[in-house]
């Protein structure tokens, strides 16, 4: 398990994003982060990485800036900006905690595997971190966000979050209804759910000939099943979700390793 101090204020906390180090997200999660501790760094990616996953640069060298007191931008994605900061950045004295975000939109569902916001909080949890990434639910074309439901409840909930400690190897996803802070209806401790993400390309022609694609809208929107980060999102509520770094579907094991019993190259 990960266990923290009783008291808060001796944490060490590193903060990272996928939406930039200059992106508001990370500028409300600094303020979360100062209602913990005054110990509060940031690493995060120079530039916006979202839908980076948790991918890692290897044919790149990585640039460390240093932008101020406590604050550096990596060249690179959330997971180089993590693993550079744990390494670099804060390397006389590890975190005790990173905070990942807080991310304009939602990292629900099959987000996650596309979240470079869930990815930086993987890093994390990789190196022995214990991680939480926080995200905010907006409208559908993003025209405004409730940054102030993240802000006035992030540090209640992860104060609960840091008393109770979490297993290793697992990173905490937290998810925030859109909606103003006063009509979110409670917390709950969810499942990851589905949704389907659609197969939506915009095709258009360049003026001197051939085809090019973006990838369209994707769903932001859906009601998922009961316990679910979907359905209590959608229900104004704050979905909390534990993610294990397991991936290994442990039912499927016994009936495959029967299909292979007895096989012999031929």
């Amino acid at each position: 398990m990960f266990e923290f101090p009783r008291k808060t204020d001796k944490l060490r906390i590193l903060i990272s994003n996928d939406d930039g180090v200059r992106a508001p997200g990370i500028k409300v999660l600094h303020r979360v982060a100062r209602e913990l501790t005054d110990d509060v760094w940031i690493c995060a990616p120079l530039n916006e990485q979202s839908g980076a996953g948790h991918s890692l640069t290897l044919r790149y060298p990585l640039w460390l800036r240093r932008l101020g007191t406590r604050r550096y931008a990596v060249e690179g994605t959330p997971t180089d900006s993590v693993l550079v900061g744990i390494h670099q950045a804060l390397k006389d004295r590890k975190p005790d905690l990173v905070l990942s975000g807080v991310n304009r939109g939602s990292n629900m569902g099959e987000f996650i595997t596309y979240s470079g916001t869930c990815a930086a909080a993987m890093e994390a949890t990789i190196l022995g971190v214990p991680a939480i990434a926080l995200s905010q639910q907006t409208d559908f074309d993003r025209s405004f966000t409730h940054w102030s439901t993240a802000e006035q409840h992030a540090p209640g909930v992860i104060r609960k979050l840091l008393k109770a400690g979490w297993p290793k190897r697992t990173f905490i996803n937290i998810n925030f209804p859109d909606c103003l802070p006063e009509d979110v209806t409670g917390v709950e401790v969810t499942e990851q759910g589905t949704r389907p993400m659609g197969d939506s390309l915009v095709e258009s022609r360049h003026p001197r000939g051939g085809r090019y694609f973006w990838v369209g809208a994707l769903p932001t929107h859906a009601k998922g099943k009961k316990g679910s980060d979907l359905a209590a999102v959608e229900e104004n509520r704050i979905s909390v979700t534990p993610v294990d770094l397991n991936f290994t579907n442990k039912r499927a094991m016994k009936p495959l390793a029967e299909a292979l019993k007895g096989y012999r190259k031929r």
